[in-house]
């Protein structure tokens, strides 16, 4: 199962919009709430930078009107990229930290849904939350890599954006797909044996999440799809473990 397939996830969770559209719902509230304060914080970040650019750069004081301008007006528009490619790489995971009963619930559903064994309880919520801000810190670690790959000239405004949706869109995926594996007792090295040869998969998922993340408004529609999509990836690589004539019983 390659990239396109995994990618085929997200479309297969859009579908429950139409099947569920009470379930899907309540996905809504927790991604609405991190995105008004996400929105609010890039606010202050344009009415801002231009401020602490001046006082961060002293040096350019000197030199010609030209010279400065391009200096300051590439770190503003840096900071800027910047600060948008953190919003959206942290956005799931600030929004698994304070959702995680609305997406235990979603989970639930699409568990129950698919048929086979069911997990009585999900992860937790406060497994849930630590999870969310431990994404959030890795969320952070792969923008400052973005904006120092993006520093290269001719290649690194190319290179880094790229780079950056791939690390994150993996990361996004591994989480997602997470809960599901977790709820059946399986710890972090488990999940990674059972996912080793479905790396592409996986990737495929998580790229196309993060990028309809990028579209306007995009995320607070596409976060409980995603939610549905990784249950339906983890369940497949779960059934495919099983002996031939046992899957979905």
């Amino acid at each position: 199962m390659g990239f396109a397939h995994g990618a085929g996830f997200l479309f297969r969770g859009l579908k429950m919009w139409r099947q569920r559209p009470g379930l899907m719902l309540l996905g809504i509230v927790p991604a609405v709430l991190v995105l008004v304060l996400l929105l609010g914080l890039l606010v202050a970040v344009v009415l801002l930078a231009d401020d602490l650019i001046d006082w961060a750069t002293p040096f350019a004081d000197d030199w010609s009107e030209a010279e400065r301008g391009v200096l300051r007006i590439g770190l503003y528009l840096a900071v800027i990229v910047g600060s948008l490619f953190l919003s959206v790489v942290t956005f799931t995971g600030l929004t698994l930290a304070v959702g995680d009963p609305f997406y235990e619930r979603i989970w639930k559903g699409t568990e129950l849904m698919l048929g086979g064994e069911v997990p009585e309880k999900g992860v937790g919520w406060l497994r849930g939350a630590r999870d969310g801000v431990g994404l959030v810190l890795l969320g952070m670690a792969t923008t400052i890599l973005v904006f120092a790959v993006g520093l290269v000239p001719v290649i690194g405004p190319i290179v880094g954006p790229v780079l950056g949706i791939t690390i994150a869109g993996r990361l996004l995926a591994g989480e997602l797909v997470s809960r599901g594996l977790e709820a059946r007792g399986m710890d972090r090295a488990a999940q990674k044996a059972l996912l080793a040869d479905h790396r592409p998969m996986m990737l495929g998922f998580g790229v196309v999440v993060q990028l309809c993340f990028l579209i306007p408004f995009g995320a607070v529609l596409m976060m409980p799809a995603a939610v549905v999509g990784a249950t339906m990836l983890a369940r497949e690589v779960l059934d495919a473990q099983l002996p031939a004539g046992t899957q979905g019983v």
